[in-house]
């Protein structure tokens, strides 16, 4: 079997953009673990129609107003960041570099970026704080059958000093991934959700594998307003898509939504997130922060996505692209990349901060 080439030591002048970061990750990457990364819900719909949709946007520039002394600053529960370019919660890092979550919490840290920890992270919570060194982070939580062990999850990502708590509510049950079945995709040995380890397991269920026994656990309404009342953590839901559950999260209480389809991973043919954005904008009222998943590959979607009503945008495969293509190094350049092709994108549309953009901005 031919070895892997070894992560990138230095960013060659190849890349350019994020999304060439894709080749240098192939490359080092087998295929199952590639179909892990790349791979979508059965016939990737979703996931093309993320990207188709960002490109239908058309920004519209205003011009001769100056944008000296701009900023990319934004504040966000609590936060003030010096950009809006999140990393998104991405399972299982150690498949795509050694250091797994640890490098892209210590790139995170140095482009002061604030990342998103998954429960399926594969090392543990506490070691990927342990990289933040003052940035901020938040934990991605899948509620757990038993409520005992879910809110040992949550007094562990309070210890460990993570600021907010993301719970993904759009995956009571995993996607038709065929892409992952035709590569016979399995966590090779040593790879593993590192949080869930000596948690205690649920009793063995029988019936329908769908419905008798993963849907048998899935979170309700009911298990957003216990959830937001056993912490002190805000609340931000992950996966919303339509108005009405938009308004029905801030009723439960949620204090931020982040509007997603999972990056096209676990319903085929679902709207893309950006579309769904501004009726969601709409439906809250500007009652909780918005924040966009899915798609997001230039600093011009995060701009669009700003303009239609989102505080930041997340930015999912192609960090974890990076990562395999040269660990925190590549990780820290794809935000720069990010950050820095939307500083010029407001400097060309006459945008001097994203708290006052204008509402025409963005057309189709």
């Amino acid at each position: 079997m031919t070895a892997l080439p070894p992560p990138l030591e230095r960013i060659p002048r190849e890349i350019a953009s994020v999304c060439d970061y894709e080749r240098f990750a192939r490359e080092r990457l087998d295929d199952k673990s590639w179909a892990y990364l790349a791979g979508a819900a059965a016939d990737g719909l979703t996931q093309a129609a993320n990207r188709r949709a960002f490109d239908a946007l058309q920004l519209w520039p205003r011009l001769l107003r100056g944008c000296a002394g701009a900023s990319t600053r934004v504040r966000l529960l609590g936060h003030d960041l010096p950009h809006p370019v999140l990393l998104a919660p991405l399972a299982y890092q150690r498949l795509f570099h050694p250091d797994g979550e640890a490098a892209s919490a210590m790139a995170a840290s140095a482009m002061e970026a604030l990342m998103v920890a998954s429960t399926l992270s594969s090392i543990p919570m506490e070691a990927i704080a342990a990289q933040a060194h003052g940035a901020p982070q938040w934990f991605q939580l899948y509620l757990q059958p038993d409520r005992a062990v879910t809110l040992q999850l949550v007094r562990r990502a309070e210890a460990a000093g993570f600021s907010g708590l993301v719970l993904t509510v759009d995956a009571p049950v995993s996607g038709v991934r065929n892409q992952e079945q035709r590569a016979g995709f399995a966590l090779p040995p040593g790879i593993e959700a590192a949080n869930l380890l000596g948690l205690a397991a649920p009793p063995p269920a029988q019936g329908h594998p769908v419905f008798d026994v993963a849907m048998a656990h899935a979170p309700l309404w009911r298990d957003v307003s216990w959830l937001a009342s056993q912490t002190q953590l805000p609340l931000i839901l992950k996966g919303i898509l339509h108005p009405d559950d938009a308004r029905e999260a801030v009723a439960q209480g949620a204090q931020a939504i982040i509007v997603s389809n999972h990056g096209g991973r676990t319903l085929d043919t679902l709207p893309p997130a950006i579309v769904a954005l501004p009726r969601i904008a709409e439906a809250v009222g500007g009652a909780v922060p918005l924040l966009l998943d899915g798609g997001v590959r230039r600093g011009t979607d995060v701009l669009k996505a700003m303009a239609l009503g989102a505080r930041a945008a997340l930015v999912g495969r192609p960090y974890a692209q990076a990562l395999a293509a040269a660990g925190p190094l590549g990780v820290a350049h794809c935000i720069k990349l990010l950050v820095e092709e939307l500083a010029v994108a407001m400097a060309l549309t006459g945008v001097r901060d994203l708290q006052s953009i204008p509402a025409d901005l963005v057309g189709a």
